[in-house]
């Protein structure tokens, strides 16, 4: 008999907490093909930062997305290999600029500070109306660059900064962020009309005409390398599945850090836990409940 790697002490926790995202339970289509469920477009990876595109990416299609591009901020070939994930479909982060097949955007995983970066990032905020995610490196160009406007049309800005990077955004310190962090996700939010995640305890989401959401899932494993960018794959997938930016926001928050406690309940514990197996962990999670929602309305 099949064994799940995940052994959650118990779902019903879980459960509770979906309640507020029944949008990200619903089952799929029977009819539904992969274009159904969208295009997303990750952008970063310069030299040396490679892994941060491909965990974002993996996590996207871990999280259901129908397609994955993984642009490279590299100019020398080849490209690096994903062996582990042939699914993922690779460019550089430059080639990815003329398709218009893109249902969303993420943009800055490794991206990089150099002048290239920073075109890249103009150019997706400016030139570009589809879902954009900024993180990362992007966040820290874009506060240097206060005169980049967002193009007229975009609705759908999602910032996913950490203390740091909130503190620059905003022209502050970090230690004033920590200490005001409701008043510091509200500023970011108006100052650059977005939806903002500030990360950290208890992550912060915001968008003007939303209520403040305070994330309860996740543990201190969460304090690991790549960490970020598999939120923002989350983030990313589900923006490029259709849901708004406010909702894919919060949603990818609070399964990002559920699927590191369902990491913490199945004996791997905090220390140690790794970028690379919250990715799994989600999908596992979110078909779990899905399955369960099934099974309690044909009760």
């Amino acid at each position: 008999m099949f064994s799940s790697p995940y052994q959650t002490t118990d779902i019903r926790a879980y459960l509770e907490q979906s309640k507020n995202f029944p949008f990200l339970f619903q089952p799929r289509h029977p009819e539904s093909h992969k274009g159904t469920y969208g295009t997303l477009a990750i952008a970063g990876g310069s030299s040396g930062m490679s892994g941060a595109v491909i965990l974002a990416a993996t996590a996207a299609l871990y999280n259901g997305c129908g397609k994955v591009w993984a642009g490279f901020n590299q100019a020398a070939l080849p490209l690096p290999v994903i062996p582990e994930h042939p699914e993922i479909m690779l460019a550089t982060a430059k080639n990815l600029c003329s398709r218009n097949d893109i249902n969303a955007w993420v943009v800055g995983c490794g991206l990089g500070l150099d002048g290239t970066a920073a075109e890249l990032v103009k150019y997706f905020l400016t030139e570009t109306t589809a879902p954009l995610i900024l993180d990362a490196d992007a966040l820290t160009l874009l506060s240097h660059q206060p005169d980049w406007k967002k193009h007229p049309n975009r609705t759908n800005l999602v910032l996913t900064p950490h203390p740091a990077e909130a503190a620059r955004l905003i022209g502050c310190t970090t230690a004033e962020v920590q200490a005001d962090r409701r008043t510091a996700v509200l500023d970011i939010a108006r100052k650059y009309d977005a939806c903002v995640v500030l990360k950290g305890c208890n992550s912060l989401v915001y968008r003007d005409g939303e209520e403040i959401y305070t994330n309860t899932s996740g543990n201190p494993g969460l304090a690991t390398a790549g960490s970020g960018d598999v939120l923002s794959g989350i983030i990313g997938s589900l923006c490029a599945q259709g849901f708004n930016a406010y909702q894919a926001a919060c949603a990818g928050v609070w399964l990002h850090g559920a699927a590191a406690d369902v990491l913490r309940d199945s004996e791997i514990g905090e220390v140690g836990m790794l970028a690379g197996e919250i990715p799994a962990a989600a999908r596992w999670l979110r078909n779990r409940l899905i399955r369960h929602m099934q099974r309690q309305d044909s009760e």
